[in-house]
């Protein structure tokens, strides 16, 4: 069965109620990315009159774990994942509709087929980048996931 965002999105309302509730939708799909989408509201304000980092933060992470997710599925094998590190940089105030994507695929293939041929845990570091309608950077996130192969 493949990953799309329509799933991924129904997937966020029953397992990731707090993100769904937010407005983070996945909007694209692919094997080499992942954009999700999260636009400035009330239920994700901040008292600065812009997004909370923390919703930035769900939509970055959905945006890098959404590929990982649908490489994990294609390869057939039981794969644990797990975030064990973030960095976060924020350079200007997140207002209007922020798009979060991670084109980071390749990289994945490569980590997923490591693990599978070794049977060794592996980390990646994994990056999106959040932009406004302008095409501004807002944000960037960098997480770095534990992925296992499982017996």
């Amino acid at each position: 069965m493949k990953l799309t965002p329509r799933k991924l999105n129904a997937f966020s309302m029953f397992k990731l109620p707090a993100a769904y509730i937010c407005g983070v939708r996945v909007k694209q799909l692919d094997e080499k990315e992942c954009m999700v989408s999260v636009k400035y509201r009330w239920i994700n304000q901040n008292p600065f009159k812009s997004m909370f980092w923390a919703v930035q933060g769900m939509a970055a992470e959905l945006s890098t774990a959404s590929i990982m997710i649908g490489k994990i599925q294609e390869s057939g094998k039981k794969t644990s994942m797990l975030v064990i590190s973030n960095e976060a940089k924020y350079t200007k105030k997140a207002t209007g509709r922020i798009n979060f994507t991670c084109n980071q695929g390749k990289l994945i293939d490569e980590t997923l087929n490591k693990a599978i041929d070794t049977g060794e845990g592996q980390t990646i570091w994994l990056t999106s980048v959040g932009v406004n309608e302008e095409g501004i950077e807002v944000s960037t996130f960098n997480f770095e996931w534990s992925v296992k192969v499982k017996n």
